[in-house]
């Protein structure tokens, strides 16, 4: 995806201070596949961290999920009126940079491509 500049529409507020950062190739295990999000499961490592990972990120076998490639969990929170580029999109989300260089997920109906 180009990168992209997106002007945040509803101030997003993060629920999670540490994210999930998993490695290809790690074993996470898989719980509920259910949330407000499609394209979502919720997975835990083996030190017991929990974070939602996308579905298309896995390869799952059961209970179990295999990663396909890295992945970095952190959420931004987010203001009305900041300004943020996307790096990329998945599964109504975006991974984006702000003006302080900080980097993490933000719902896309948060903001609107300028």
């Amino acid at each position: 995806m180009e990168k992209t500049a997106c002007l945040v529409i509803e101030d997003y507020e993060s629920p999670y201070t540490e994210p999930l950062v998993i490695t290809k190739g790690e074993m996470l295990t898989i719980g509920e596949k259910e949330s407000e999000w499609s394209g979502w499961i919720w997975c835990t490592n083996k030190s017991g961290k929990s974070r939602w990972v996308p579905e298309s990120y896995l390869e799952i076998q059961g209970i179990t999920g295999k990663a396909k490639q890295d992945y970095n969990a952190t959420e931004l929170t987010i203001k009305v009126g900041e300004e943020l580029i996307i790096e990329k999109e998945e599964a109504e989300w975006y991974w984006v940079k702000n003006q302080q260089g900080k980097s993490g997920w933000v719902p896309i109906k948060n903001v609107k491509i300028i």
